[in-house]
Formats: structure tokens, sequence, C-alpha cells
């Protein structure tokens, strides 16, 4: 999508499914939850971080305790000597495109606190623009609805956790659960 803001992300690499060879906490989830999520909840956790430090060159963890990384993926943490912060991540929202949609996809989207950021903002490439933006500025920022959306539900997250919400459309309209 170019031109428009979104979050890193991506989808799941075969990788993702194999423990990264840090020590391995499981997300907060709670809410709209389905059972595959839950079953697979660990390895959407290390896509999440894993596409993060990708496309942005932030790594999210903590002083590692000497753990090596057994997949390449995992090196730069390693490197860096950090851990993973997969406990930290809180499952926030799920979405669903719509089926008629051109673009279209079925993920889930993680919170994280910002000051486990490690690195710097170099990429791949795949982003754009990669950058912290101000909370005030975002509304003003191209982006697809569904970003706009999960953004929101972050900022009501980090006001007032709870539960996280399911988005997704039948037809032109929205349903939340």
């Amino acid at each position: 999508m170019p031109g428009v803001y979104v979050g890193p992300g991506g989808r799941l690499d075969a990788g993702d499914a194999r423990p990264s060879g840090f020590p391995e906490t499981s997300p907060r989830a709670e809410g709209a939850v389905d059972a595959a999520t839950r079953r697979r909840l660990l390895a959407f956790a290390r896509c999440a971080l894993r596409e993060t430090a990708e496309e942005t060159g932030l790594l999210f963890g903590r002083p590692d305790d000497g753990s090596a990384a057994a997949q390449p993926a995992w090196r730069a943490f390693a490197a860096a000597g950090l851990s993973p912060a997969f406990g930290a991540l809180r499952l926030i929202a799920r979405a669903i495109t719509p089926s008629d949609s051109p673009i279209r996809f079925h993920t889930r989207f993680f919170l994280i606190d910002g000051a486990l950021a490690c690195g710097g903002r170099t990429g791949d490439g795949e982003l754009e623009d990669v950058g912290w933006v101000p909370a005030t500025r975002i509304e003003n920022l191209p982006m697809a609805e569904v970003t706009a959306l999960v953004l929101a539900e972050a900022l009501r997250q980090c006001e007032t956790p709870g539960p996280a919400r399911a988005y997704t459309w039948r037809g032109s309209r929205r349903v939340f659960r």
C-alpha cells in the first residue's frame, strides 16, 4: 500500500512455528480470541517481533541472559544482547477484511511498550517512512480504514486496558465483538 501509513507486519513464515531459541513467555490475550489464535499465539508473537525488526530495525527486547538464537531471524537480538519480549506483547485486535476487498487479510494486532525498543530505524526498505509519530498527529496521516480502527483501539487500550476486539465487515457494515 504505497503512500499509506501502516504498522510493521506480514504473514507467518515457517520459522515462526518453531521456538526462537530464547525464553518464550506467551503474550497476553483476552477477549475476541478464537481457538486458532490461542493455539498459534506464540507463532503470531514471533512473527510480530520478527517483522518489526526486519521492517523497522527496531528490536523489542530485554537484556539477555546468555541464550543463543537458534534461527537466523533472531540473531540480531542475540548480537544486541537482547531476548525478544514475547511476553510484553498484548493482543489488542483481530481484523478480517471484507471478501470483496481487493486487498485481503485476516490478521492479529499487538501492542507493546515503546520503552522496550532498541536499535535504529533502518528497516529493509519495505516501508517508505520509518519513525515514531505522536498520537496527536496520526489522524492526519493517510491510512487504510482498518489501520485507523486498530490505532484508535491501541490508544484506547493504552488509557484503559481491556480485552482484544475483533473487527470484521459484513457487506459494507463494520462488525465489532
